[in-house]
């Protein structure tokens, strides 16, 4: 076949698919017999155990037959002659289900008709916004009280269906799944790109990889004096860990209240976040020092630390200083102190890196840090 053959019959098979499946659709809008005769609860679930086929998909097939025969015969009929297809059609059986139940009928038949038109130019994702303002093309004085009585709805609806899972792996991961209102994750996803896009020229990562990392950086930036109370007290983190083992990489620590362990080195670089409260302990368990504000740079000292720096001092990055970490050179736990001779600012990648085992560290004469990967 030729190339432009392959063309004219890709898109001719596209069509007769499409019309196939109108005629699908048209015969399961009136089988209610072929159900009642097997005893099924509709035909829909007679068919999805007949052809083996996903009980849900035969569902929402049904409701779309149902709709194309009963309620939307214009729309029916361009299914039927492959104009429309069936994710086009979906969209637009939604939206025209979603108009107002008292809008005039010939209203109702004209948004039919101007969204059965558009199909012929539009993507079932461009129909979808389409359709959520049809009124405003149609009939522009009942359009804006409309949409705002449909996004209550939504609004609404979306409040309800909110929700968020931890499921531990076992594997020192954790699955995190939920379902958000668009208003409250267009906003997570503005804080979390706040972190990553900086750093996109320096970090080629992908953007599920990169905010989640972001995720990560934002909940240890997050004020606990701005939380509910939790148990008494403002929302804290504290870790445990032994003294001798505070000072050996090769060491873990608990954090307190969970059974989760850490390593010794990720309760070093937690040390330097004035969220993170670290509880060192004796041989017999005793608290030796409880992590005090003394041991963290204070709010003067990190401005003075921004008005240095003005950006990660890690080699070669350019993440500016307000998303940057206050980092001790010479670790507390290894006698360092908190001034600024000894202070230095690292973004979120590079903090990690710092109390990384696998890296070891160079300072360069300008001041920025060399991570080398050890052999």
């Amino acid at each position: 076949m030729r190339t432009s053959e392959k063309a004219d019959a890709l898109l001719a098979l596209s069509r007769l698919e499409v019309q196939l499946a109108a005629l699908r659709l048209r015969i399961m809008a009136t089988a209610d017999d072929v159900a009642e005769e097997a005893g099924a609860r509709d035909v829909a679930a007679w068919l999805a155990h007949e052809s083996r086929d996903v009980p849900a998909a035969c569902r929402a097939e049904q409701h779309l037959a149902v709709a194309l025969h009963s309620r939307w015969t214009r729309l029916g009929t361009a299914v039927a002659e492959g104009s429309v297809n069936l994710a086009q059609a979906r969209v637009i059986a939604r939206a025209l289900d979603e108009l107002p139940s008292d809008l005039d009928p010939a209203l109702r038949a004209q948004a039919e008709e101007h969204l059965v038109e558009a199909a012929k130019e539009y993507r079932p994702d461009q129909l979808r916004v389409l359709g959520r303002r049809i009124l405003d093309v149609i009939a522009p004085e009942v359009g804006e009280a409309e949409e705002a009585k449909q996004l209550t709805r939504e609004e609404e609806r979306a409040w309800e269906a909110v929700s968020l899972t931890l499921t531990r792996r076992g594997d020192g991961t954790t699955r995190l799944a939920g379902v958000l209102p668009d208003a409250a994750a267009s906003r997570l996803a503005t804080y979390l790109d706040a972190f990553t896009s900086p750093r996109q020229h320096a970090t080629v990562a992908p953007q599920d990889r990169a905010r989640g990392q972001a995720f990560i950086a934002l909940l240890e930036h997050l004020d606990p004096a701005k939380l509910p109370d939790h148990g008494g007290d403002a929302t804290t983190v504290m870790v445990t860990i032994n003294h001798d083992a505070l000072t050996r990489d090769l060491a873990s620590a608990g954090l307190v209240g969970t059974d989760d362990k850490i390593t010794a080195s990720e309760a070093r670089r937690l040390a330097c976040t004035a969220q993170i409260v670290p509880v060192v302990l004796g041989g017999k368990s005793e608290i030796l020092d409880l992590g005090r504000t003394r041991r963290l740079f204070n709010a003067p000292q990190r401005k003075a630390l921004r008005l240095r720096d003005q950006q990660c001092r890690g080699e070669n990055c350019s993440v500016p200083a307000q998303w940057c970490e206050a980092h001790h050179l010479s670790p507390w736990s290894r006698g360092g102190k908190t001034n600024l001779t000894d202070g230095i600012l690292l973004c979120s990648h590079h903090h990690h890196r710092a109390h990384d085992n696998r890296y070891s560290t160079e300072r360069m004469p300008n001041g920025d840090i060399r991570f080398h990967r050890r052999n």
